[in-house]
């Protein structure tokens, strides 16, 4: 299965350059699904058809669907939400804030995973496109993978033994005195099971021969700024882009007066686009004079982007981190684009190399050669961080 993921700041156009792939995709033969995980949904609204939870075929080799967080946080978190709902019952809350209150904040984004997860084990589909949240969204949606595994190793699976050892001795107090019961072992299990797919999908997120980012963009300069620090994020958590789509050119043939100064500006930001994002491939889309509702505005927009081309082609493959041999050591490249040193802070514990860019942190699990080796030196070098690890420290001569 391909995996394409459109992101970028909200309104720039991503859902309906994601309709568009899959309409070309689906014209090639592909079975596509477009999935939308933004919990303000627009897909339904591009394509001009009802759409729900589940898969519906909106054109032939072609389906649209659009997450329902509650139906699937039935579907995968039933026991914890009826654990948790219990438990705020007990301390007095009525039967539907338990109920809401029982969603616990972000698990949307975790569910959008869970989703992309079954899809892609289930194999129906040859191309799965995810019309995505704006971009800090999901950036916090691609992150949940190696979040998730920092808790699992060092809170969770402690907690799950002690769980089992301390249950059945102190559940009858807990009951009398709270309330309620402890967790049981379906309660305890669920989140495991959980990072387990989550964990699997990182896999193929991080694999650019199989999943893309596309980048979707207007000629403004706060969208590019954003535009820029997600494709930087992305490579932070190993996600590779191969495309840059700039929406809403104002066409030449425009002459009003009114648009000039637009005009001037956007021809400005074109050129710093292509500069900024080289060498990814960046393609140019006009602003047309209708809104792109529909398919036969969807037809328009497909043509624009892939008049004889196969979306599913890998457009630019990227390198987002490398590991090279030195003399004395080993040397780890990551593709930071655009980021400046002073703004990465690095610290290593254990055989984790902890990187943060402003509010973005990963805690890399680094490969076996490296994790005994401690960092001594990081400079940046065309876009790549690199770290160097020797062999031994070096001593200065006395």
């Amino acid at each position: 299965m391909r995996l394409l993921l459109m992101t970028g700041k909200g309104g720039v156009g991503k859902t309906s350059v994601a309709a568009a792939t899959g309409l070309r995709c689906a014209e090639l033969g592909y079975r596509t699904l477009v999935l939308s995980t933004d919990p303000a949904h627009s897909l339904a609204d591009s394509f001009d058809q009802p759409l729900g939870h589940e898969p519906r075929l909106v054109q032939p080799h072609l389906w649209g669907a659009e997450l329902d967080a509650l139906r699937e946080l039935e579907l995968n978190w039933g026991a914890v939400k009826r654990y948790v709902t219990e438990v705020l019952q007990a301390r007095g809350l009525d039967g539907v804030q338990a109920e809401e209150l029982a969603v616990l904040p972000g698990m949307d984004e975790i569910f959008g995973l869970v989703r992309v997860k079954r899809h892609y084990d289930e194999g129906i589909y040859d191309v799965l496109i995810i019309d995505s949240a704006p971009t800090g969204t999901a950036l916090r949606l691609l992150s949940i993978p190696e979040v998730a595994g920092w808790y699992m190793r060092r809170f969770y699976k402690p907690l799950q033994g002690m769980a089992q050892v301390l249950t059945p001795v102190f559940e009858p107090i807990f009951k009398r005195v709270m309330g309620f019961s402890l967790p049981n072992k379906a309660v305890m299990d669920a989140p495991y099971e959980f990072y387990e797919q989550i964990e699997q999908l990182e896999r193929v997120l991080t694999d650019n021969t199989r999943t893309s980012v596309r980048l979707v963009t207007n000629p403004e300069k706060m969208v590019i700024k954003e535009s820029l620090r997600a494709h930087a994020y992305l490579s932070l958590y190993n996600v590779a882009t191969d495309m840059v789509i700039t929406n809403r050119i104002l066409p030449a043939h425009v002459t009003d007066p009114f648009f000039q100064k637009w005009q001037a500006s956007q021809n400005q930001y074109r050129q710093e686009i292509h500069s900024s994002f080289h060498p990814l491939p960046v393609k140019e889309v006009p602003l047309y004079p209708e809104e792109l509702c529909g398919l036969a505005a969807l037809e328009r927009l497909k043509n624009t982007l892939y008049p004889d081309e196969d979306p599913t082609q890998i457009y630019y493959q990227e390198q987002t981190v490398k590991v090279t041999e030195m003399p004395q050591g080993y040397c780890l490249e990551l593709y930071l684009p655009g980021i400046p040193k002073e703004q990465i802070q690095l610290s290593k514990t254990g055989d984790e190399l902890n990187i943060r860019i402003g509010n973005h942190r990963r805690n890399m699990v680094l490969p076996q050669a490296l994790a005994g080796l401690q960092p001594q030196k990081a400079s940046m070098e065309n876009d790549y961080l690199k770290i160097e690890f020797p062999f031994v420290e070096l001593v200065a001569n006395p």
